[in-house]
């Protein structure tokens, strides 16, 4: 490919799926509105860290059930049906959370949120890799990405704009929600046939490359404590609502920004020494945050921390690619997601658990826990093996509460409707 030809080639794949992208921009806001909401109103209504943590935890556990049914919920009545049902869930949970201010309600809501917008993430992603070709997948995958990024930003930020114990953000993220089934349903852009993807289990992911999938395990760990703990952090060392929100967003913000550096470092020298310097980095500021060093450079400690801990987990699914065969990669990603999910899922409570028993720093005590974790397993596996030499590229990928289980990789050729 001509690099001067790239730009032009890319818009026009873009242009040709517009719907699907202008759908989650509108879909990552409203997720990143609610989990950053949930938590700022929880603390307003009166529940405990410990509270927040277990309702929270419902997403996750949520989107481990939707990351198996959706594949089936597709291949039965196809993309557009099944992307326009779980949308309608999601907006209707995002409005049941203003008519009951009860944990075993919120804990509901947050259990249909996480079945729901994982698989529309699925839809998503198996959509656009069905109309994907391998000149076209790269530029496409990276598109999407910076595409969730910005809306969960966007949405993080629209937490701190109203008062969160109001009904306004509530409506909002439900109509955002709504919004984003119209372009997909008035496009005239055809959905592919469904091809299901075939599995592999997260034990035989480890045997294969045990970075990949401890590391990916880690990491959705130490990322559920961010966003969930970030925010009552803030409000516990005295921020208004509006920089609390603003905190999870100035570190999601340093970790896109991290993302291109960290994997074009990646694909030069030794991807687990890459990982490993920056868990290194990112435990070190996670332990001043929790000995209370950084209270008075709050947006500084986010910013950093987001910066070492978002990027490891695409050089993680990138080291892991760097030791699959080609068949082996489309069931790899998904199990890699299914990782992420079970060490959110841990995350979700321990880093809520940490706040109410070590105090306000305690999500950052976790996160130094998980990141020393992680560059422990670079270190060990640095020293028990050879880095392959044709390495891939390692591609961004946003993590905001719970991925897909999607397959789309540069590399991994699919049917074309």
């Amino acid at each position: 490919m001509i690099l001067r030809e790239y730009p032009g080639f890319m818009f026009r794949s873009i242009a040709q799926n517009w719907a699907l992208f202008v759908g989650m921009l509108m879909l990552m806001m409203a997720n990143g509105l609610l989990v950053t909401l949930l938590s700022v109103r929880g603390v307003a209504i009166g529940m405990s860290a410990g509270t927040i943590g277990v309702m929270q935890a419902g997403y996750p556990l949520g989107a481990l059930l939707g990351c198996f049914f959706a594949p089936r919920l597709i291949a039965r009545i196809g993309h557009v049906r099944a992307f326009a049902a779980l949308a309608s869930l999601c907006s209707i949970a995002a409005v049941v959370h203003l008519l009951s201010s009860e944990f075993q309600a919120w804990f509901a809501m947050r259990l249909l949120a996480g079945f729901c917008f994982p698989g529309l993430y699925v839809i998503s992603e198996s959509w656009l890799n069905a109309k994907a070709t391998n000149r076209s997948r790269a530029s496409l995958l990276s598109a999407y990405f910076v595409v969730q990024t910005a809306g969960a930003s966007l949405g993080q930020a629209m937490a701190g704009f109203d008062d969160p114990t109001g009904a306004l953000l509530f409506g909002v993220a439900s109509i955002l929600i709504s919004l984003s089934l119209l372009p997909v349903l008035l496009s005239g852009n055809p959905a592919p046939d469904y091809v299901p993807p075939s599995r592999m289990s997260v034990l035989r992911l480890a045997r294969i490359t045990p970075m990949g999938a401890f590391g990916a395990i880690l990491n959705g760990a130490a990322q559920a404590a961010l966003y969930i703990g970030m925010p009552l952090y803030g409000l516990a060392i005295g921020m208004p609502p509006a920089g609390a929100t603003l905190l999870v967003v100035s570190a999601t913000l340093a970790g896109a920004a991290a993302q291109f550096p960290a994997g074009w470092l990646s694909d030069r020298i030794d991807r687990r020494i890459v990982v490993g310097a920056l868990s290194t980095v990112c435990c070190i500021v996670a332990t001043a945050l929790m000995a209370g060093l950084l209270n008075a450079v709050p947006f500084a400690g986010a910013m950093l921390i987001g910066a070492t801990l978002l990027p490891v987990y695409s050089l993680c699914v990138a080291y892991a690619n760097d030791h699959l065969t080609a068949s082996q990669i489309v069931p790899a990603s998904g199990t890699l997601v299914l990782s992420l999910n079970i060490g959110i899922l841990a995350g979700t409570f321990a880093g809520p658990s940490a706040i109410g028993i070590f105090g306000p720093s305690g999500f950052a005590g976790f996160i130094a826990l998980t990141a020393a974790a992680t560059a422990g397993v670079a270190v060990f596996r640095s020293l028990r093996s050879v880095a392959p030499q044709d390495a891939g590229t390692a591609y961004p990928i946003a993590v905001h509460g719970v991925q897909t289980a999607g397959a789309m990789h540069p590399g991994a050729e699919t049917p074309q409707s």
